[in-house]
């Protein structure tokens, strides 16, 4: 799931290219990696890779700050 997530975001998503590759544990928007439309993008992506949905209540920055929060949250609702 984490690979998954991390190459969508360095082949679709990424505003400039990642020198040394995306990490886990990353912050998506605080480190200008993701616009607030690529958070948009990637929550789509998301619902549609692992089959959920995402409700408005969940679009929180502590569920999407990090490939890591991504991934303990898809959890969740698998």
């Amino acid at each position: 799931m984490e690979q998954t997530i991390i190459k969508y975001i360095e082949t679709e998503l990424a505003s400039d290219d990642i020198e040394d590759g995306l990490e886990a544990s990353d912050d998506l928007l605080g480190s200008g990696i993701l616009d607030s439309l690529g958070m948009v993008k990637l929550i789509s992506f998301v619902e549609e890779a692992f089959e959920i949905i995402v409700p408005p209540e969940d679009m929180v920055i502590e569920n999407f700050m990090t490939v890591e929060n991504i991934c303990e949250y898809v959890n969740t609702k698998l």
